[in-house]
């Protein structure tokens, strides 16, 4: 998607990003070119190849017990992190980055601006149950999807009037009724996610443009998707798949706004 923004001349003034789309959203505002974007790219598909997020059944049953909270720690999200961005701090950014997490002493959001980048991007993508909170400053932190999964209104708040959404699918699918024992709370929480998003679109005022640039995935929405955070084996066809995706779109639409 990135990549077919800037081939269409959309280049970006804010850049906000949610979970695992905060580490995206870094790299690509550390460079928000089309250099960046083959980064992003080459990233991901580094990681498939060398399986850098793999880990042994032993290695997760440790981290349990160490934690008590999750099935993971946090050290191969951090050290993933570390790798690819190459940027220390939100200061070092090309573009305005900021990127949201869930504070659970305030149960509100909270917006990383400024400080670490690495610390903010692994609170930002702490799926809780997958991995423990994320310590900053005194207060724990899990992943931004609980409390602003596509931040609308938040680009709006710094003043965007045209705004793209760069999603990984899910909004272009609708939800079904549970059929399995383990469904009910994977869907609850979908919605819970999905409800901000609508909320923002709906009450924007005249004079904004949103573009959900469409993910070209054609699998049919599976909620335990989201559990195996792992699972790679995708990469390259859902990577081809939205560039053409969006790029049929932006071209449909006429190129940059």
């Amino acid at each position: 998607m990135v990549q077919a923004l800037l081939e269409h001349g959309v280049y970006p003034d804010h850049i906000l990003g949610t979970s695992i789309g905060a580490l995206n959203g870094a790299i690509v505002a550390y460079d928000p070119t089309l250099g960046g974007a083959r980064r992003l790219r080459s990233t991901w598909e580094e990681v498939e190849k060398l399986d850098l997020l793999s880990s042994s059944a032993f290695t997760r049953m440790r981290s349990l017990v160490r934690h008590r909270v999750s099935l993971h720690g946090t050290e191969e999200l951090r050290a993933l992190v570390t790798r690819f961005l190459p940027a220390d701090q939100f200061e070092d950014l090309a573009v305005t980055f900021q990127c949201v997490a869930a504070s659970i002493e305030s149960a509100t959001e909270h917006w990383f601006e400024s400080g670490s980048l690495i610390d903010a991007i692994v609170a930002s993508s702490a799926i809780p149950g997958l991995f423990p909170p994320v310590e900053i400053g005194g207060f724990n932190y899990y992943d931004g999807g609980l409390v602003n999964s596509v931040p609308v209104d938040r680009a709006v708040a710094l003043g965007a009037t045209t705004i793209y959404v760069l999603q990984v699918g899910r909004v272009e699918q609708s939800l079904r009724r549970p059929t399995r024992i383990y469904e009910p709370a994977l869907i609850a929480f979908e919605i819970a996610r999905r409800t901000r998003f609508a909320t923002a679109l709906a009450s924007l005022p005249p004079g904004f443009d949103v573009h959900i640039l469409p993910s070209g995935n054609t699998i049919a929405f599976d909620d335990r998707r989201q559990l195996r955070w792992r699972d790679m084996q995708d990469t390259e066809r859902l990577i081809s798949g939205a560039h053409a995706a969006s790029s049929a779109y932006l071209a449909q639409m006429g190129g940059a706004q």
